[in-house]
């Protein structure tokens, strides 16, 4: 079964924005990949997964290296154009400096890192895997900013918003109730 692009069913997911900013044949980049997953404490790793059509593929292919950026709440903007618009056709790094959006040079890989991101991670390819339609990049964090004065932008059903945290743990009360439950069904080993 397919779960296609703007389907109801694949609206449901909540996700990051992560921009993922490249250096390669298609000289420097930023693209939208709402499939950027954080897979392992130690060592840091991050998953994103890209259309082999994408110039960002081709650039992580040849360079063995991206950057994980998590959009802010006040980068709406720059996700319309880095996910609109394809590397192969447009500079879109030019094209958000001159919106007013900056970049600096990676501290540990050669590709530009957006700044005003709520998270910036410099990543190196540890493993390539093809997967559907897509290919998944695992790369192994060498460098992590983390600028907590801004919020990460979370999309869903085709909208931006943010997390909201209005929903309450259970209780002290209500776990122990829930421990004494799960308790009842531990298994004899």
């Amino acid at each position: 079964m397919d779960l296609p692009w703007g389907d109801e069913k694949t609206k449901q997911f909540i996700t990051n924005v992560g921009l993922i900013t490249s250096t390669g044949p298609y000289g420097d980049n930023i693209m939208a990949a709402e499939w950027t997953h954080h897979i392992s404490y130690s060592p840091g790793l991050i998953a994103v997964c890209i259309k082999p059509v994408d110039a960002t593929h081709d650039n992580i292919s040849k360079t063995k290296e991206f950057g994980v950026n998590i959009t802010s709440t006040e980068q709406p903007p720059l996700v319309n154009i880095a996910g609109g618009y394809t590397g192969k056709q447009i500079n879109k790094i030019s094209a958000l400096n001159e919106l007013g959006f900056n970049f600096y040079k990676g501290n540990k890989i050669k590709c530009l890192m957006l700044e005003g991101a709520a998270l910036n991670l410099e990543c190196k390819v540890i493993k390539e895997i093809s997967l559907g339609d897509h290919t998944m990049f695992v790369g192994e964090v060498l460098e992590a900013s983390l600028n907590q004065d801004k919020e990460p932008l979370a999309f869903h059903k085709g909208m931006y918003g943010i997390v909201n945290f209005d929903i309450k743990k259970p209780s002290q009360e209500e776990r122990e109730k829930i421990n004494q439950i799960v308790m009842k069904y531990k298994k004899d080993l």
